[in-house]
């Protein structure tokens, strides 16, 4: 599967805005009318879907209204980007109702966003050949003031073809959220250090290479086996090239994670693949107890693989994070006092 970059972003470029998955509520529109006020200051006009300011059963609209919505931005020639507001649960109801293969005849365009995200994300990479972007979701952006890494995400979408992108690892992580409903242009509220670790627990630089593939544990875990998610396939693909997965898990508990991965290891998602990182988990700060954690689930599963893996990587819902975009070829360098991923794009 020969991976397409979209065209980047520039000043005129039309913007759909959908959820193709939950809604915005009443009480956070504020933030979202912000958020669209921002991506018309820097230019661009902006199309709001009708699946976008209700929530109803953890969705933004039925599942039929959902996925014609979004198969109608995806196919329209105008439409240069689609930035959901965030993810959310049920995107998975979509997936039987897209044409895939349809898509893979057009141009790309930038989908963007996490979390329940990654469900469209990685059968849009493997199954269209367009590349995705993993990262910030569209209301994150609507803060008055942006983070270093959130800011990146806009070097991502507006440079040209063929750039090198690199992001620096983060040096403080979110702990507690921002209040957007009383404060509707808050940023991120970065107060705790962090570091990206080895899991072999050495603290020597490494460094690797491959096409990025990944998102969302929770949700792109169900899809292992399907036709939606057949990585042991798009790792087959690039074997010239090689594939760095990345994951990141928002809620399961320690064991549920445990068994998680211990699925996508008989799957084969972790054969064949240059090096592994994963997203900073709270409950990986857990160190001494007798009850399993998110660290012993992730060590006990992975750590007998002879690849480069590192955690507590700027990637998912413990802000701030990365700008992945997959299909991408990257190269990961890890140093104990700082560490870089470029992307080629």
């Amino acid at each position: 599967m020969h991976i397409r970059f979209p065209s980047k972003l520039v000043a005129g470029d039309l913007i759909a805005i959908t959820a193709p998955s939950t809604g915005v509520p009443p009480s956070l529109h504020p933030r979202l009318d912000l958020v669209i006020k921002m991506l018309e200051a820097r230019g661009f006009r902006v199309i709001e879907g009708h699946c976008l300011r209700t929530v109803y059963k953890n969705k933004s609209a039925d599942k039929i209204l959902r996925a014609e919505e979004l198969k109608n931005f995806l196919t329209n020639p105008e439409i240069k980007a689609i930035l959901p507001p965030w993810g959310g649960e049920l995107a998975m109801e979509l997936l039987t109702l897209i044409n895939f293969a349809e898509l893979a005849k057009l141009e790309p365009k930038w989908f963007s966003g996490f979390s329940d995200l990654s469900t469209l994300h990685v059968p849009i990479t493997t199954l269209s050949g367009w590349a995705t972007l993993h990262g910030p979701n569209l209301m994150e952006l609507a803060a008055e003031l942006l983070d270093p890494m959130t800011q990146k995400i806009w070097e991502v979408l507006t440079s040209d073809r063929e750039m090198v992108i690199t992001q620096q690892s983060s040096s403080f992580y979110q702990k507690d959220h921002s209040d957007w409903i009383a404060n509707p242009k808050a940023g991120l509220n970065l107060t705790e250090p962090t570091q990206w670790k080895r899991l072999d627990g050495k603290s020597t630089a490494i460094d690797f290479k491959g096409r990025l593939i990944g998102g969302c544990l929770e949700t792109i875990s169900r899809l292992a086996g399907t036709q939606f998610a057949n990585l042991p396939q798009f790792y087959q693909q690039h074997a010239k090239d090689g594939v760095i997965l990345y994951f990141e898990s928002s809620e399961l508990k320690p064991c549920e994670l445990t068994r998680a991965l211990l699925s996508l290891k008989m799957h084969g998602w972790f054969n064949h693949i240059s090096g592994l990182l994963i997203g900073r988990n709270m409950e990986q700060q857990v160190a001494h107890s007798t009850q399993q954690n998110a660290f012993d689930a992730i060590h006990s599963v992975l750590s007998d693989l002879a690849i480069p893996i590192l955690y507590d990587v700027d990637i998912g819902h413990v802000a701030p994070q990365l700008s992945l975009v997959n299909g991408a070829l990257a190269h990961v360098f890890f140093n104990e006092n700082g560490s870089t991923i470029s992307q080629y794009l």
